[in-house]
């Protein structure tokens, strides 16, 4: 339904929730490669010593560009992204590559196995945040048509979701040649 003022967030909604459950869809049905979705999670210090973080596993996402799509239709926006790696003595003077180190240290620690793909710190893209305040991560209503931003730096970097869902599951679906 719309008024004469056009469509609201609202509307957009259903056919939103279609989108990407047919996107899902496509991407089981074709065997997409997945990855993992986790949560970094900081342990309590026991007798005032601290512990390491850990990941804890959410479930299975396939990454879209700027979005992180699981097989029911839920959305996240991409966050951090490591590779589960058992720690390792090195020299680290980046100060980032030792904090790197510890996130992979901290998937296999929380059971992921060794090589997956882990993305974390992954905000969910709340709809009903989308349709009430018109966004939600890089989720974005323009009053006719819901968009991604597929560029977080630029704020002109817009694209209608649907053909960016399109573009990117058809990479999964049917990669160009020489691409897999």
């Amino acid at each position: 339904m719309t008024d004469a003022t056009g469509p609201t967030p609202h509307d957009a909604l259903e056919p939103l929730r279609a989108s990407l459950a047919a996107a899902a869809a496509r991407l089981a049905a074709a065997g997409a490669r997945d990855e993992v979705i986790a949560e970094l999670v900081h342990p309590k210090p026991v007798l005032g010593v601290a512990r390491a973080p850990r990941m804890a596993d959410r479930g299975r996402v396939w990454r879209l560009g700027v979005l992180l799509l699981s097989a029911d239709g839920t959305l996240h926006a991409t966050g951090h992204v490591v590779r589960a790696e058992r720690p390792a003595r090195r020299s680290v003077l980046a100060a980032s590559v030792a904090e790197h180190r510890a996130w992979q240290a901290a998937a296999v620690k929380g059971g992921i196995a060794e090589g997956e793909t882990v993305n974390f710190d992954a905000p969910a893209v709340d709809l009903d945040e989308l349709a009430s305040a018109g966004a939600s991560g890089p989720i974005v209503f323009d009053g006719a048509t819901v968009l991604v931003r597929w560029n977080p730096g630029q704020p002109g970097a817009l694209a209608e979701l649907g053909r960016y869902l399109d573009d990117r599951v058809g990479l999964f679906v049917d990669p160009p040649g020489g691409s897999t």
